[in-house]
């Protein structure tokens, strides 16, 4: 059973990532877009590995898990920029990605389909962001946690995910 996480990650914008090396106060929203293409681009070969379904620990996720859950969050984070880009401070519906990952059955779907599913939300979002421009960057959102987003940070803030997911399925 994987336990589920509950961190609040916000801290990845004020140093880096112990786990990782991921410092995003070396990124700027501008550099985003290109960061996620990066990544995005790493991620069929680990969908093609043979042990791309095993488990490295009972309650550790799968590299195909971790690469739905990649997808998914591109989707989420894709919704979210969109909100704030159209309205005055909004709040984001909440997301629980475990609940999400055992509903949607993460470990039992197609590796290929995924990479595809996968490059196309990664793609969607680089596209996103690279369209941002002047004050765009200082609209903010706000999570349900009371954590308020500007453009900027919550691009810094989420390329950090990605970069992190692919980091635990190379180890």
């Amino acid at each position: 059973m994987i336990e589920p996480d509950t961190k609040n990650w916000t801290w990845v914008l004020e140093r880096p990532c112990p786990e990782c090396g991921f410092d995003s106060r070396q990124v700027g929203g501008e550099d985003v877009p290109a960061l996620l293409r990066e990544n995005t681009a790493a991620w069929r070969p680990v969908l093609e590995r043979a042990d791309v379904r095993e488990r490295p620990a009972p309650d550790v996720w799968s590299p195909l898990e971790y690469a739905c859950h990649v997808r998914d969050a591109f989707r989420i984070f894709d919704g979210r920029l969109r909100l704030m880009l159209a309205e005055d401070s909004p709040s984001f519906p909440d997301w629980d990605q475990d609940a999400t990952a055992v509903a949607e059955r993460y470990g039992e779907q197609d590796p290929h389909r995924v990479a595809d599913e996968l490059e196309e939300a990664g793609e969607t979002l680089a596209a996103r962001f690279a369209a941002v421009s002047g004050a765009q960057w200082e609209r903010t959102g706000d999570r349900s946690d009371g954590s308020r987003f500007t453009v900027e940070s919550i691009a810094r803030y989420f390329v950090h995910d990605p970069v992190h997911h692919l980091h635990d399925v190379e180890r």
